[in-house]
């Protein structure tokens, strides 16, 4: 692997987090159970996460990440919760803000996901702005193409 992960490894990473962030660890079998995965295929990513020092394991403890890990998952967790802020301000459901964030969110860059960021903040400080693109949005939806 790269030195930065793999899209694949950053979402083990963000899980792990997540995990021992719900339960406080993290298990072979509750990653696989999360991600849909086979937990040989969690025991295969976690070697190769734990030869780049993103995580170990602690006997009775589980995964844990190391500070590089953490740091990691925790600017998934920002993009993710950015592209989140911003799909709500467009209206958009839970659900299709998940199946997007999930497809898009790993091939964003920093700058793009900072725009988003910026451009969340200024549609909430600029509540009218928001309602006159939701009006228009709606009114362009009523007219035929």
């Amino acid at each position: 692997m790269p030195s930065t992960p793999s899209q694949s490894a950053e979402d083990y990473l963000e899980r792990i987090h997540e995990l021992i962030e719900e339960k406080g660890y993290a298990r072979v079998v509750d990653i696989a159970s999360s991600l849909k995965v086979k937990q040989a295929s969690v025991t295969n990513m976690v070697q190769k996460l734990g030869e780049l020092g993103y995580l170990h394991y602690v006997k009775y403890r589980g995964l844990v990440l190391t500070d590089k890990g953490r740091a990691v998952a925790c600017k998934i967790q920002q993009r993710h919760a950015t592209l989140s802020r911003f799909f709500s301000l467009l209206g958009l459901d839970a659900e299709t803000q998940q199946l997007d964030i999930e497809g898009i969110e790993h091939h964003l860059s920093p700058a793009t996901v900072s725009c988003l960021a910026d451009l969340a903040e200024f549609l909430e400080k600029n509540p009218d702005v928001l309602r006159q693109f939701t009006k228009s949005r709606k009114n362009s939806k009523t007219k035929p193409k």
